[in-house]
């Protein structure tokens, strides 16, 4: 499937709204407070939800559907460890042949919902030649080089402002929440700066240089989209890398697919853990109210 972005005089908040009155006449009375995107091999944490709704994206007005092994393509809303919950089971990504504003639209939609934090995983290259893969990253900040922009193009005030700051768009304060989660539960958390890359080929040799280079610590071809739409419209942000494999050129070695779905695989109920953590604690600390 491809996408090419809405037709001239499309309205996109309506389009956004309408999404979400398909998902509200599915869940009834319930309103996500914790929006998540779980990346290539950590879908299955949407599995983990409690009293859950599932929907495929096909069900979904606008919804673009992942050509991607490992993105399932359902949207599960449910409860875990006291947060309702709504989770995004697989996204797409530009190099399936789709623009910024298609891939961030299902983002929109759950911000829409009422989720006021989106906690967005992804499975990353890592650029630092000392972390091992399964390491788990906690984002920093970000730097976008996929060529589009999810805010190109006419905006609408009524999902946000035409020039949003993006100074703090991954929450310090909740940066500092999920530091004393991972602490709790014993797991080595690192924090870096992630970098979007278009993708679908990994980096040669010489980009991951030039990567290393601008100061980014992890590279990766999804979250920079969502982050922004997000972020547009209010929302605040966790974003956490799984590094799955060490980047072109570092270790000498071919890259594949099936090395990162492996590499989440394995690390993938410590990343539970974690995620079960920080839900946790941002319920008690009020994180939600």
């Amino acid at each position: 499937m491809t996408a090419t972005g809405p037709a001239p005089g499309d309205d996109l908040y309506d389009r956004v709204q309408a999404t979400a009155s398909v998902v509200r006449a599915r869940i009834g009375a319930r309103t996500p407070e914790v929006a998540l995107i779980l990346g290539s091999g950590l879908g299955g944490y949407a599995d983990r939800l409690e009293d859950a709704v599932a929907i495929d994206y096909h069900e979904l007005p606008g919804f673009p559907r992942s050509t991607v092994h490992g993105h399932a393509g359902r949207l599960v809303v449910g409860t875990r460890r006291g947060a309702m919950c709504v989770a995004m089971k697989g996204r797409v990504h530009l190099y399936e042949g789709h623009d910024a504003r298609t891939v961030s639209f299902p983002a929109r939609v759950l911000v829409a919902l009422g989720a006021r934090v989106l906690l967005v995983t992804n499975a990353a290259g890592g650029l630092r030649p000392e972390w091992p893969p399964g390491t788990l990253m906690l984002i920093r900040d970000h730097i976008d080089m996929l060529r589009d922009h999810a805010l190109r193009g006419p905006n609408d005030d009524r999902l946000g402002p035409r020039f949003p700051d993006m100074t703090t768009s991954y929450t310090p304060a909740l940066r500092a929440l999920v530091k004393d989660v991972a602490r709790a539960q014993g797991i080595t958390l690192e924090e870096g700066v992630y970098v979007a890359m278009p993708g679908p080929t990994y980096e040669t040799p010489a980009e991951v240089r030039m990567l290393q280079i601008i100061g980014a610590d992890a590279t990766g071809m999804s979250t920079v989209p969502e982050v922004v739409v997000a972020r547009h419209m209010g929302a605040r942000v966790i974003g956490i890398s799984c590094i799955t494999n060490k980047a072109a050129g570092i270790t000498g070695e071919a890259l594949s697919h099936e090395e990162v779905t492996e590499t989440a695989t394995r690390v993938r109920s410590t990343f539970e853990g974690l995620l079960d953590g920080i839900l946790a604690a941002l319920v008690e600390r009020k994180e939600l109210a």
